[in-house]
């Protein structure tokens, strides 16, 4: 079972970008269903593809899954090579005893059966650094969302944070470097107070449906349905709204496409747009506990 160093299994840019990183420190790496990106000769002699999820598990005891690292029960990969998915049960039937397994959101049921089988499982997500840089990530992604597909500058427009938690805090501090003239909604008392501290305005999102016609820029990071038809009907026809919450959750977006509101949702933001920087993050935290 140590055939090679590392197997790096389905993710994103983020976990393609560890690859290059890895190697260049020596390990060699096995790959399964990881998105393409171009290596130099160096790497490429530390590399192999599997032809199947058995064979990169069994040829190693670190394995590296994706942020997330399922997906409606199967393996998350952005850049599916085949119509044919890989089932976390299979995924479970693959690992074997001793094994250590890095990935972003794994399912508790997932962890408990490794625990029950002495199988080490180390969630990226749950790593408090690891949380701030990719919501650094997060935050610069929605805000390049914004522009490309809005023709006018943030620069003093009236833009609006939905949620103060760590990507929206990272993201009011952003607009505000840019001169936005930001107000953030929130429903918790001590976010408001926080931001009010920090000289942002602040409104509760009991008074959502009122105001919120006067911003220009909305950016969601509340992973509850927030964005209702109550506050959708209102939102101005000029409006783009970013929403970074994830599966969906923050928007009627059935009733969103009906009223023809402006409105993006936007996941995986740190990997789409700054995976070789989360690469590194992802590369410390992996090599220091293998």
């Amino acid at each position: 079972m140590t055939k090679y160093d590392i197997a790096i299994i389905g993710g994103d840019r983020r976990t393609a970008c560890m690859i290059p990183i890895l190697a260049e420190k020596g390990y060699r790496i096995i790959c399964f269903r990881t998105v393409r990106i171009t290596y130099s000769p160096s790497v490429k002699s530390k590399l192999y593809f599997a032809k199947s999820l058995r064979e990169a598990l069994d040829s190693t005891s670190v394995i590296i899954g994706g942020i997330p690292f399922t997906k409606s029960d199967s393996l998350y990969c952005e850049e599916e090579v085949s119509d044919a998915t890989i089932s976390i049960s299979e995924i479970q039937r693959s690992i074997h005893k001793h094994q250590k397994i890095f990935a972003g959101i794994i399912p508790e049921s997932f962890r408990r059966t490794c625990e029950e089988r002495e199988i080490s499982c180390y969630d990226f997500m749950l790593d408090e650094p690891i949380t701030l840089y990719n919501a650094v990530s997060t935050a610069e992604g929605a805000i390049l969302e914004a522009l490309l597909h809005k023709n006018t500058n943030l620069h003093m427009s009236k833009t609006l944070v939905l949620g103060y938690g760590r990507c929206g805090k990272v993201i009011a501090d952003r607009l505000n470097g840019l001169h936005a003239c930001v107000t953030v909604c929130s429903n918790d008392a001590n976010e408001l107070a926080l931001a009010c501290a920090l000289g942002f305005e602040t409104m509760h999102l009991s008074n959502l449906w009122r105001k919120i016609c006067c911003y220009e820029y909305i950016f969601n990071t509340i992973p509850a349905r927030v964005l209702n038809r109550r506050c959708l009907e209102k939102v101005a026809s000029n409006a783009i709204i970013i929403d970074i919450a994830s599966n969906k959750t923050g928007a009627d977006y059935e009733i969103a496409e009906k009223l023809g509101v402006n409105i993006r949702f936007c996941p995986g933001l740190p990997g789409k747009y700054a995976g070789e920087s989360c690469a590194k993050y992802l590369t410390d935290y992996v090599t220091t506990r293998i």
